[in-house]
């Protein structure tokens, strides 16, 4: 047929774009469908994955952020109380070398004596109250964990390795050794235990 302005037959539409796609027929489309199901499921299970993933990084970082906040709450002023020990230790070792006998019962000079007394205790109570205890080892069972033997000393009235003299007090700071009591301890004692044992057998 020809178009009558320009004189030219008419070209069908599909004669006219060759390149154009054919539309897909639903055989196609149910051919493709378990290959797009398939990847469908594949990438959901990736997402999921890096959302797990995603979720136990944040939780981790913020149980491990917890840890450190409560340890520089408990062991920031590790340090300072360290120093504050060599403190204390110089107001007993002015004690212990005033005799008892040479120590003032009345008068200013026992107001001042009693003063330094009263403040090395309100030192120890303040340190307390920052998590910092002090160790009393004398008479407990030797822990190289938080004492140092400096000496042994033979003593038959007590088990052997039993703490029987402190030199020097320690300290700890939360679960953390601050400083450890240097200690005396005892050689060898009674081992009534073992024979007790025997004797039950018999």
């Amino acid at each position: 047929m020809t178009n009558p302005k320009n004189g030219h037959d008419e070209v069908p539409i599909d004669e006219a774009n060759p390149t154009a796609e054919a539309t897909e027929t639903p055989e196609t489309l149910a051919d493709a469908g378990p290959a797009l199901l398939a990847a469908a499921q594949a990438e959901a299970r990736d997402m999921k994955d890096r959302m797990l993933r995603t979720l136990a990084e944040m939780e981790n970082l913020r149980k491990r952020t917890e840890r450190e906040v409560v340890d520089a709450r408990t062991y920031g002023v590790t340090s300072f109380a360290r120093d504050m020990l060599n403190v204390a230790d110089n107001m007993r070792r002015a004690f212990e070398t005033m005799p008892d006998e040479a120590r003032p019962t009345d008068g200013p000079l026992k107001a001042f004596v009693e003063g330094i007394d009263l403040t090395e205790r309100e030192l120890l109570k303040t340190l307390e109250k920052h998590g910092v205890r002090k160790i009393a080892p004398d008479g407990q069972k030797f822990d190289p964990n938080l004492h140092q033997a400096m000496f042994e000393i033979p003593n038959a009235e007590v088990p052997k390795g039993t703490v029987v003299q402190t030199v020097q007090a320690g300290f700890v700071i939360g679960e953390r050794v601050l400083r450890p009591a240097l200690v005396g301890v005892s050689t060898g004692g009674p081992k009534a235990a073992p024979q007790a044992a025997a004797s039950d057998d018999a």
